[in-house]
């Protein structure tokens, strides 16, 4: 075997051992499976030294999956290359059913050889961590609605309605402490159904203040502070956002972000005939349901609220403008979608990805040389201070965002929007939809 060789190592990840298998360079490179060693990194060393003495270049890849990123930072910490395979997009033979260590391994090998692997992005340590602790607080909103639902089930059960609109605040918990129950074992049941929401609530409380300190130490904290300056998108929400998708600039223009995020419409198109459906819910499901979520805000008229005003200031000049461009479009296209007859649900999917794409253009705006702005302390309103920006006559954002079959005949002035979204409105030369990269048309 030659010295000046170039191998492709397939490797089937699991719990205690891994499957190798190795496919040579070249179209007729053999291919032939190694065996399983065990999943300590101790092996996968000697493992990697063993096969860089026989080959020149070494290519390792794996599936993504439960065992994470350890594997792919130890092997590239030893000087060679890896790709994590996302696994939705490996391609599989539908005739083929019968499914081993061994054969998976090999298939990696033949795919990596061929370039047939599509990498995921791969996070550092530190936005690994992040991603973590946004899930944790995921997870505990979902304990809390899963409590709360039991509990009004439970009323539900013994004709308990509460008189009052609007549940889960002062009034009703005050209703529900007041409500007594004919026997011990439903007083006990309820009770128990109390504390659990309780702790749920602070425990969510606890993981939320977690993240406002840690935002202010995130590689990504000049953008997870911009995207304040958006409608319908807080801390949490903007957090949870990039934690889930990670570095927007490797998307070279707003509709790869959109097709990451399952929410371009799918296809099933063969000859003369066009059919396409719902959206392709491929990708990320966390980061999309935040963005379809922020979307329903749209449906109000273009405003700056007073509790919003502060996050709006705090963000640099040009993400204010495309913040405010971002209302005046998506409001009118929620209003004139739903004139058309469309359901509201689907208004608030195409809404959403439109929103996708001015997400992307802040972080642009955001990453750009000289647009950085000095974080201070994330848990205040006011903890972002605006650095100066020399003028330019373009804007990043989508030209005639709001073209005047949509625009408002009143004025910013007159419909009462505050100084903090109105700057920048002065309108200026346009650039092309091409240049901006915001082709968010449905």
């Amino acid at each position: 075997m030659s010295k000046h060789s170039e191998a492709f190592v397939g490797i089937d990840t699991s719990k205690l051992r891994n499957a190798i298998a190795i496919a040579e360079g070249g179209r007729g490179g053999e291919v032939r499976f190694v065996g399983e060693i065990d999943s300590a990194d101790a092996a996968t060393r000697k493992l990697v030294a063993k096969l860089a003495a026989k080959y020149r270049s070494l290519t390792f890849c794996y599936e993504a999956g439960p065992t994470g990123y350890g594997l792919y930072r130890l092997i590239r910490s030893l000087g060679h290359e890896c790709v994590v395979a996302a696994p939705s997009l490996i391609p599989k033979k539908s005739g083929v059913r019968v499914k081993t260590n061994r054969r998976d391994a090999v298939q990696l090998a033949k795919l990596s050889r061929a370039g047939e692997l599509t990498a995921v992005w791969v996070p550092d340590e530190r936005h690994e961590a992040m991603r973590d602790l946004s899930r944790a607080r995921q997870a505990a909103r979902k304990h809390l609605i899963s409590k709360r639902q039991q509990i009004s089930s439970l009323m539900l059960r013994r004709g308990r309605h509460y008189p009052g609109k609007t549940t889960w605040g002062p009034a009703h918990m005050r209703w529900l402490m007041q409500q007594k129950l004919e026997h011990r074992e439903q007083r006990i049941a309820f009770e128990e159904l109390l504390e659990g929401m309780r702790q749920e609530a602070e425990r969510m409380e606890r993981l939320e203040q977690a993240i406002r300190e840690a935002v202010p130490e995130w590689s990504l904290a000049e953008v997870a502070i911009a995207l304040q300056a958006m409608r319908g998108i807080d801390l949490v929400a903007a957090v949870t956002v990039l934690a889930e998708i990670g570095d927007l600039s490797r998307f070279q223009n707003p509709r790869e972000l959109m097709g990451y995020l399952g929410l371009v419409p799918s296809e099933s198109s063969t000859g003369d005939r066009v059919k396409r459906g719902g959206i392709t819910k491929a990708g990320n499901g966390r980061a999309r349901r935040i963005l379809v979520e922020a979307a329903w805000s749209y449906r109000h008229p273009p405003r700056v609220g007073l509790e919003k005003q502060a996050k709006v200031a705090a963000a640099p000049r040009r993400v204010r403008e495309i913040a405010w461009k971002a209302q005046t479009r998506l409001c009118g296209r929620f209003r004139s979608l739903i004139r058309k007859g469309k359901l509201p649900t689907i208004v608030a999917t195409a809404i959403a990805r439109e929103l996708s794409a001015f997400i992307w253009a802040i972080n642009r705006e955001v990453l750009a040389p000289g647009a950085g702005f000095e974080i201070r302390n994330v848990p205040t309103a006011h903890s972002v201070t605006p650095c100066s920006q020399p003028s330019r006559p373009g804007l990043a954002t989508a030209d005639r965002v709001a073209d005047a079959s949509r625009r408002p005949a009143l004025t910013a002035a007159a419909r009462g929007v505050p100084a903090a979204a109105r700057v920048g409105t002065k309108k200026r030369a346009p650039r092309s939809n091409k240049e901006t990269g915001l082709e968010a048309g449905l």
